[in-house]
């Protein structure tokens, strides 16, 4: 079974060739972040990916967590890997430094998520959940609360939950169940029940810090009566100049779910009873403050979908180079072999190169949008942050949805490549399929999103946010369109931008007149646009890559492959955009006009 290693060479390649990240070293406050400084990180965080936590990925897998008496332990090997990964700073990479961090671009967190997740889907949730957690309270909570959460939650001494889902409801918060009632001392007392709470409850940290979404007793009906609560697994006490875990709240964990995937990854079931939570932000606006936490883990589940792609490609390369079996069909590749290495045949090569070309405009497009948090976060202009949000904004539920259903794709591809061999637990591969299918599910899922791309982002602002892809796009096709080297790359590319302009169109007509035709075109609007901007970030790799080519020295190979992997996509990968584009103009009467009984 072949092992994780980190792709340096092509996050540098986004990083630095593309993206031009050196650019973040002169916004304030990441005046360390230069590509050296980066660089270094990198290096560190791959050797713990490689060396510590790839070695857990299949254990983790096969022993699962185990539940007993509301306690939680995680499989071996997880509790000593989780003390170096706090001993070296991870777990606080991009908080600010006055709360113990090392005060990194958002973009760094990107590249160490992407790592962290392709040597170890589920150890990686549970310093991801911490991150969001911190987000959340730095960004909303009052300076009390600041105070002791943060660092602790910085130094990874604390972990951090969302819990948000009861049975009842997951997508319809506005149903939810959770009572908050006011305490004397300025406290709440909440009591109700969560489910599927990622992190819940084990045996990692000290304290466990929940962001409760629960209901006030004069809250109006729906999501405008949700406020959001801290409450910590044991009450923060002051010793010794700082704060530690004291007494037990009224918080247990009731069972854990035996999953498909991620089973490392303790999902549990929470029970609130009359628990002592702080308010965070205002009464009321709980939903406003999460989304800060969803949106960030929204971004980091589109991550986990290329993880996980990247992570079954690499077996599978190494096994397509390795196996035997056929010859090729121009004649033997390797004569003094029995039979030529199954590289050779063209369906295994359209699996990996679908693959490839996945991986690496995914790749591309996290990290781009990554660029634009830091930008939103720190840029001086306003106007500069205020469009830099608005991308970001747009590309969210792109990121999220395209890239866990086209991992998904990936991982089975990858599997298909190893045939029988794929099917079985000795190789690994089988683990990333069931692993990343959830990405596809939580934080809400990819039919959600794409409602969300539709209802939500499109017309806001009159189309601001729309602006912010298609100008800088369409500016980019002009600029390089009258180029003949790279005709055969931008006309495809510029046909299927086409077609998703006109698409965004059809869909503002149709929309305004019956909601039901925009959410019938919402999925595929969404595959369409994903498939552009990646083959977007395929155009802008392949003009770098002829640029660097002709001086590129001993790594002409790594620039030849990007063009010619580019140009496989526009070929082999882009057309699917047409179909997505055939498919929503079609209308809504082909899914509508079926009643419920004859399903």
């Amino acid at each position: 079974m072949h092992g994780y290693s980190t792709p340096l060479r092509d996050m540098r390649f986004v990083l630095h060739e593309l993206l031009g990240a050196e650019r973040l070293s002169g916004l304030p406050g990441y005046a360390d972040a230069t590509p050296e400084t980066i660089d270094a990180v990198l290096e560190e965080a791959a050797k713990l990916a490689e060396n510590v936590l790839a070695p857990l990925n299949r254990s983790g897998d096969e022993e699962g967590c185990v539940y007993e008496n509301g306690v939680v332990r995680t499989p071996r090997g997880f509790k000593e890997a989780y003390a170096r990964f706090r001993e070296g700073g991870w777990t606080g990479v991009s908080a600010a430094p006055e709360h113990g961090g090392q005060g990194l671009p958002k973009l760094v967190n990107f590249v160490l998520e992407e790592m962290f997740s392709s040597a170890n889907f589920a150890f990686a949730i549970y310093p991801g959940l911490s991150q969001g957690a911190y987000n959340a309270i730095q960004l909303h909570a009052e300076e009390g609360l600041q105070r002791i959460y943060l660092p602790k939650l910085a130094d990874g001494s604390w972990s951090g939950t969302m819990c948000l889902t009861e049975p009842q409801c997951g997508t319809d918060l506005g149903l939810i169940h959770t009572r908050a009632v006011p305490a004397e001392d300025g406290s709440y007392r909440l009591t109700g029940t969560k489910i599927f709470i990622s992190a819940g409850e084990h045996d990692l940290t000290s304290n466990i810090v929940h962001l409760v979404l629960a209901r006030l007793p004069d809250a109006p009906t729906g999501t405008r009566g949700i406020s959001l609560f801290v409450v910590p697994k044991f009450l923060p006490v002051r010793r010794n100049g700082g704060w530690e875990a004291g007494a037990r709240n009224g918080v247990r964990c009731a069972g854990i779910e035996h999953k498909m995937g991620i089973k490392a990854s303790s999902t549990c079931t929470m029970q609130f009873e009359d628990a002592v939570g702080w308010l965070v932000g205002e009464p009321h606006k709980g939903m406003r403050a999460m989304f800060t936490m969803m949106n960030g883990a929204r971004l980091a589940v589109g991550l986990q979908g290329l993880a996980a792609a990247e992570a079954a490609y690499q077996k599978a390369r190494a096994y397509a180079r390795e196996r035997l079996q056929g010859r090729s069909l121009k004649g033997a590749a390797m004569p003094g072999e029995p039979a030529d290495p199954i590289i050779v045949h063209p369906d295994v090569r359209r699996n990996l190169l679908t693959i490839k070309a996945f991986v690496e405009g995914a790749r591309a497009l996290a990290y781009w949008v990554g660029y634009h948090l830091d930008l939103q976060a720190r840029h001086p202009d306003p106007a500069e942050r205020a469009a830099a949000d608005d991308l970001a904004a747009l590309m969210t539920p792109i990121v999220k949805a395209f890239l866990t259903d086209q991992g998904f794709t990936a991982t089975n591809l990858a599997m298909q490549v190893f045939g029988g061999h794929g099917y079985i637990r000795e190789t690994g591969v089988e683990q990333h399929v069931r692993d990343v299918r959830i990405a596809q599910i939580y934080e809400g899922a990819n039919g959600i999103q794409a409602l969300d791309l539709v209802g939500r982002k499109l017309g806001q602002n009159t189309g601001r946010l729309l602006r912010r892809f298609f100008h800088p796009m369409a500016a980019f096709l002009e600029e390089h369109g009258k180029d003949p080297t790279l005709a055969e790359l931008l006309a495809p590319l510029a046909r299927a931008f086409g077609r998703l302009q006109q698409a965004t169109v059809l869909i503002a007509q149709k929309g305004l007149k019956d909601p039901e035709e925009a959410a019938a075109a919402a999925s595929d609007y969404l595959q369409l646009f994903g498939y552009v901007a990646l083959g977007w970030m395929w155009a802008r790799m392949a003009v770098v890559a002829r640029e660097k080519l002709p001086r590129a020295n001993g790594e002409a190979s790594f620039y030849d492959a990007k063009l010619q992997t580019a140009h496989f996509y526009m070929q082999r990968t882009l057309p699917h955009a047409t179909a997505h584009f055939a498919a929503l103009a079609a209308g809504k009467d082909s899914l509508m006009v079926l009643p419920a009984d004859a399903f």
